[in-house]
C-alpha cells in the first residue's frame, strides 16, 4: 500500500490525585516491568458459544507466550452498549490501550489516538487494502485502523418464495411490497420483511433504503443531509407500503438487526438486508437462500453499503511499543483469516484478501466481494460522525412510526449543531 493539552486541573497539580483521574492514566506496569494492555473489542458473536470474547482470548493468550512482559485484558462489549461504555471510559479517564469498534473519528477530534503509523509497523501497515487504509483518515491523516469489512445484499428465503408463488427476487421497492404482500397472504406467521431499525445499526439499514432513492447522509461537499426530500420521501414510502400494511415488525424502531438475523436463520422472515454473517447462520438453521443486490425505488442498485470496523489506539496510558507489538500479532494472517471466517466477514489486509479469494472455500462470499468496490460508505471521517450515527440509532427507526420530516428534520438539526460544536 502507497499513501500517505490537556490543562492540569487544580487538584491534579496538587498531586492528591492518581494518574487516571488527572488524565495522564496509568501505563498498566507491575513492580516485575510487565505492561498490561487493555482491550476493549465488540461482540460479533450471537450467543455465548461464538462470542468474540473467545476470540481475543485466544489471541491475547498466544500474543502473552510470545511476549512474557506483556499481559493483555481483554474486555468484550456488545454493540448495543460499546458506544457508550467507551464514552464512559473516556469520561472517567479510564481509557483503553486498544479499541476495536465502529468509528473511530470523534477520537481523533478529541486528541485521543496515536496515528496509524505510530503504532503499526510498515509491514503491517503496507498489507492493508488501500481503500480501507485511507477510509481511516482524517484531514489525509490515517489514525483508523480498518479491522473487518462487509458488504450488504437482499437475503431472501427461497423456499418462502416459492410457496408465496414468488419467482423472483425484487428489483424495486415496488417488487418489495408486492412479494411483501403475498408472503403475507400465503405464509402466515412469517415476517414478510424484516425492518430492523433499532438502536443496533438503525444508521445502516437507513442509509441502505436511502442510497435506493438517490439520497444518503452527506452531499458531495460532505454536509449533512439527513432531512433532504429523498430521505424523507424513503421513510414515508417504508411507513405508508410496509410499515402500516404489518408487511415487517410492529416496531421497526424497537427491532435490532439481532432479532432480524435470527428470524431469517429460523425461517421466519421472508427478506432481509444482510450481510455475510447472515450466511453462516442461514445454513446453521437449514435455511435455503439466494442473495440478490439491494432493491432501489427504480431498480436493482449496482452498488450497495460498505461497512469497515475499526481498531484504533490510545495515547492516554503511553504504552506505544507494547501496542505496536500486539497490534502487529493482531494483524497476522493467521488471526485476521480467522477472524473474517469465523464471522463470514471481509478481510481488510491484502494476505488474508488473496488466501480467502483463491483458497475455494468462500464461494458464498462472492456476491459481496463483487459489490464492495463500488460502495458507499458513511461519512467516516468527519468528526462528528460518531455522534451524529449515535443519534441516528437512538431516534432514526421512529421516523416510520411518526412523521418522517420531523424526525429527520430533528437529526439534521443535531447534526448541524454538531458541526458547529466541532
Amino acid at each position: 500500500m502507497k499513501k500517505r493539552m490537556l490543562v492540569l486541573s487544580a487538584a491534579c497539580a496538587a498531586g492528591a490525585l492518581v494518574l487516571t483521574a488527572c488524565g495522564g492514566g496509568s501505563t498498566g506496569e507491575s513492580a516485575d516491568g510487565t505492561v498490561t494492555l487493555k482491550l476493549v473489542a465488540a461482540d460479533y458473536g450471537d450467543k455465548a458459544s461464538n462470542s468474540s470474547t473467545l476470540y481475543w482470548k485466544d489471541v491475547a493468550g498466544r500474543f502473552e507466550a510470545a511476549n512474557p512482559k506483556i499481559k493483555v485484558d481483554v474486555q468484550v462489549i456488545n454493540w448495543n452498549d460499546i458506544d457508550s461504555q467507551v464514552k464512559t471510559m473516556v469520561q472517567s479517564g479510564n481509557m483503553p490501550d486498544v479499541l476495536q469498534t465502529g468509528g473511530y473519528a470523534d477520537k481523533v477530534a478529541d486528541d485521543l489516538l496515536y496515528k496509524a503509523e505510530e503504532v503499526l509497523s510498515p509491514a503491517t501497515r503496507d498489507n492493508l487494502v488501500d481503500s480501507f487504509a485511507e477510509a481511516g483518515e482524517v484531514d489525509g491523516v490515517q489514525y483508523g485502523i480498518p479491522f473487518v469489512s462487509s458488504a450488504r445484499a437482499l437475503f431472501y428465503n427461497k423456499k418462502v418464495f416459492a410457496d408465496a408463488g414468488i419467482t423472483e427476487p425484487p428489483k424495486t421497492w415496488d417488487d418489495v411490497r408486492s412479494a411483501a404482500e403475498r408472503i403475507k397472504a400465503k405464509t402466515p406467521g412469517i415476517a414478510p420483511y424484516a425492518l430492523p431499525l433499532g438502536p443496533e445499526e438503525a444508521q445502516g439499514e437507513s442509509l441502505i433504503w436511502e442510497l435506493g432513492n438517490g439520497g444518503g447522509y452527506t452531499d458531495a461537499k460532505g454536509r449533512y443531509t439527513l432531512d433532504s426530500k429523498a430521505n424523507i420521501e424513503t421513510f414515508t414510502w417504508l411507513r405508508d407500503n410496509l410499515v402500516e400494511p404489518g408487511l415487517t415488525y410492529g416496531n421497526p424502531a424497537a427491532t435490532d438487526r439481532r432479532t432480524a438475523f435470527a428470524d431469517f436463520a429460523a425461517g421466519k422472515a421472508g427478506m432481509l438486508n444482510g450481510h455475510p454473517s447472515l450466511i453462516q447462520m442461514s445454513k446453521d438453521g437449514k435455511v435455503d437462500y439466494g442473495i440478490a443486490p439491494i432493491p432501489g425505488k427504480d431498480g436493482a442498485l449496482d452498488s450497495t453499503l460498505g461497512v469497515a470496523d475499526w481498531m484504533m489506539a490510545f495515547k492516554d496510558r503511553g504504552n506505544q511499543e507494547e501496542i505496536r507489538k500486539f497490534l502487529d500479532f493482531a494483524y497476522a494472517k493467521e488471526n485476521t483469516l480467522k477472524f473474517d471466517e469465523l464471522y463470514n466477514l471481509m478481510p481488510v489486509t491484502e494476505d488474508t484478501l488473496q488466501e480467502m479469494t483463491s483458497s475455494g472455500r468462500h464461494k458464498d462470499l462472492e456476491p459481496f466481494f463483487e459489490l464492495l468496490p463500488k460502495a458507499a460508505f458513511y461519512p467516516l471521517g468527519d468528526t462528528t460522525w460518531d455522534a451524529v450515527s449515535a443519534e441516528i440509532k437512538k431516534s432514526g427507526g421512529t421516523a416510520v412510526g411518526d412523521d418522517p420530516a420531523k424526525v429527520l428534520g430533528d437529526l439534521q438539526r443535531k447534526a448541524e449543531q454538531a458541526v458547529a460544536d466541532r
